[in-house]
């Protein structure tokens, strides 16, 4: 429920939204004084994280929640050597927040460890510290029968849901220890590493997810005593990029989707800034090694 008292304490502090391009972006109307005060251990003052797939999507979505929260940078790591329309217009809107932490764009790929790791610890250098990780990188990969599936389908979706998850989670950890700085690594799952999706066949997708589940409460056992947390996040369906982009070629799946939630529909990335804003804080300070499902109720039936 943590999640749900944050929301409660933005919304006194009046956020209003405005949507560009399928981003929520935010405008605070309260001094950064207020902001932090108000937050108590929601607060992510000072902090520096990085956010992989952070151009857009969920991932944008977790760098515009810390930045409100008070972070002093947030770094969007992606592929493209440019950011986005989106990732610009939602820098723009932080850049106009008093005391709102800085969003930084760096071109990398997840799945080459060794440049990971450089980059990271380029980063945690250059800011003196890394306090918190999200891994957002993903692909759904093609979705077809099982019996079809080749070595290559899976070799793609696993290097990037699988080893780029991991290289990023273990890139920020050896900076966190490296500091001796309390950190949070947030590694997002999906109710797909859980639960078989109905009428959905991305049986890559779904057992990269399972691995990634896994992986969060592995490493949250080993890196408990370096103060470090690790847990997962396993989203429903989400109008991400990602999906949308599969309901544009096949529009049924907005059905098959929907009815399965207890509220009919899918969910907005804005609704998963709360729990993400917990987890990175010293409020989830006794969850690690958990997975959080945030899914309408997709998988409660």
């Amino acid at each position: 429920m943590a999640h749900l008292i944050l929301l409660a304490i933005l919304r006194r502090s009046q956020i209003s939204s405005i949507h560009k391009n399928g981003v929520s972006l935010a405008s605070l109307h309260s001094t950064p004084a207020i902001q932090r005060d108000g937050l108590g251990d929601f607060a992510l003052t000072d902090r520096v994280a990085i956010v992989t797939e952070g151009n857009r999507g969920l991932g944008l979505e977790a760098a515009l929640a810390f930045s409100m929260a008070g972070s002093r940078a947030v770094y969007c790591l992606d592929l493209p050597e440019k950011p986005g329309e989106d990732w610009n217009a939602a820098r723009q809107s932080i850049a106009k927040l008093g005391g709102a932490g800085r969003l930084e764009y760096v071109t990398t790929d997840v799945r080459d460890q060794k440049r990971l790791l450089k980059t990271v610890e380029e980063i945690a250098t250059k800011e003196g510290r890394m306090d918190v990780c999200v891994t957002a990188a993903g692909i759904s990969g093609a979705a077809r029968p099982c019996l079809e599936y080749t070595e290559e389908d899976l070799e793609e979706v696993y290097a990037v849901n699988l080893k780029g998850v991991f290289f990023a989670a273990q890139a920020a950890a050896k900076q966190m220890d490296r500091f001796q700085i309390p950190g949070s690594i947030i590694l997002l799952a999906s109710i797909a590493g859980s639960v078989a999706l109905k009428h959905t066949p991305v049986l890559p997708y779904n057992t990269s997810k399972a691995a990634v589940i896994q992986m969060a409460r592995v490493m949250a056992c080993e890196l408990a005593q370096k103060n470090i947390r690790v847990n997962s996040l396993s989203p429903g369906f989400i109008e991400t990029p990602m999906t949308t982009a599969i309901i544009s070629a096949r529009p049924e799946f907005q059905a098959i989707w929907s009815e399965q939630s207890f509220m009919n529909r899918l969910g907005k990335p804005r609704e998963l800034r709360g729990i993400m804003t917990w987890l990175a804080s010293d409020a989830s300070s006794f969850c690690t090694g958990s997975n959080i499902v945030v899914d309408g109720g997709y998988t409660a039936w």
